[in-house]
């Protein structure tokens, strides 16, 4: 991305958001103890922002890495409800596809403009399951690289998940003093002629 994102490493700003249902849903990154996809595309409806949209939503029930850590999948863009609901309707998406006409997330969020400031910006985000943002992918273009850049977050976060069970020694393990030994020299047998 060239510079990091400003929010890497703190907690995810909480939004609330007509969703394309008109109901106000609330994204409280954290608070149910499981990873957040959050992606920022410029507009409904057009040719990226649905190749974008369609691969999160195949990923949740193709990919294992969405589905095992039960990612939250949510995105964003300026477009009025109306617009949402029929692009959700349209391509059959599974997740929060929120309104944000008055761009009150993306200034949470610190998302920009893309394209020498032609349209918004396409970022995504990758929130721990503790509410801490830990990426963000700002490719206005790049419509492809998100769903790659998310499952590749996910995959770390589970390892990162699997790591205290992976560390606990077993019964039958030598301990670590033993294992890090040596292992004896080997005895020397007289030569025979």
């Amino acid at each position: 991305m060239g510079r990091q994102h400003a929010l890497i490493g703190k907690e995810a700003p909480e939004v609330s958001l007509p969703n394309y249902d008109g109901e106000t849903y609330t994204l409280k990154p954290g608070s149910d103890g499981v990873p957040v996809a959050l992606f920022f595309y410029p507009k409904s409806g057009t040719y990226g922002c649905t190749k974008e949209a369609c691969e999160f939503r195949d990923a949740l029930v193709g990919k294992e890495t969405f589905k095992s850590t039960k990612v939250k999948v949510v995105g964003i863009s300026s477009d009025p409800v109306e617009k949402q609901k029929e692009f959700v309707e349209k391509q059959k998406l599974t997740y929060p596809v929120l309104s944000d006409t008055k761009g009150e997330a993306r200034k949470a969020y610190q998302t920009g403009k893309g394209l020498l400031g032609l349209t918004d910006a396409r970022v995504t985000f990758i929130i721990d399951s503790k509410g801490v943002v830990r990426d963000a992918l700002d490719a206005t273009l790049n419509y492809g690289a998100h769903v790659k850049f998310v499952n590749k977050w996910l995959e770390k976060l589970e390892e990162e998940a699997n790591k205290p069970a992976a560390e606990t020694p077993a019964e039958d393990a030598p301990a670590a003093d033993e294992a890090a030994a040596p292992p004896p020299a080997p005895k020397e047998e007289p030569a025979t002629a």
